[in-house]
C-alpha cells in the first residue's frame, strides 16, 4: 500500500516518470484529448471528480515550478480561477488562449480528465524540482 495520499496508480506512475519541466494537464470533462496524448480517465459523473479536488490530489506529490492557464479561465470562471491560486500558490502563471491550450496538450505527458463540468477548468502543470 502506498503511504502518500494519491492513490491512483496511473496518475502516481507518470508524476514518477516526469523530469524538470516536463508537463502534466488536467481537465474538464469536455476538454479534447489529442490521440496521441495519454488519456487518464478518471470522470465517474457530472462534476465527481471535481477539478480542484483532483488539482489538489496532483499537487500532493508533483513539484511544480509554473502553471499554463487559458485566459478565458480568468475571464468566465473567476471563483475557479481563485481556488487554483490558493490551490498552487505563489508559482508562475502563464496565460494563453483556450485554443492554444489545447494545442500544448500535445506536449504534455498525460492529460487527466475530471468530471468538472465548469467551463475552462483545465490547466497545465510545469515541473519543477525538489532540490
Amino acid at each position: 500500500m502506498r503511504k502518500t495520499e494519491l492513490l491512483n496508480s496511473q496518475i502516481s506512475e507518470v508524476i514518477s516518470k516526469m523530469g524538470h519541466t516536463d508537463m502534466i494537464a488536467i481537465g474538464d470533462c469536455g476538454l479534447p484529448i489529442p490521440e496521441d496524448t495519454k488519456r487518464i480517465d478518471i470522470a465517474l459523473i457530472k462534476n465527481v471528480p471535481g477539478f480542484i479536488e483532483t488539482l489538489k490530489a496532483v499537487l500532493l506529490e508533483l513539484q511544480i515550478e509554473e502553471v499554463i492557464l487559458a485566459e478565458e479561465t480568468r475571464k468566465v470562471s473567476g471563483k475557479l480561477f481563485e481556488e487554483i491560486q490558493e490551490a498552487v500558490g505563489d508559482v508562475k502563471v502563464t496565460w494563453i488562449n483556450h485554443e492554444e491550450l489545447k494545442e500544448n496538450l500535445k506536449a504534455c505527458r498525460a492529460v487527466i480528465r475530471t468530471g468538472e463540468q465548469t467551463p475552462y477548468a483545465n490547466i497545465i502543470l510545469k515541473s519543477g524540482v525538489v532540490f
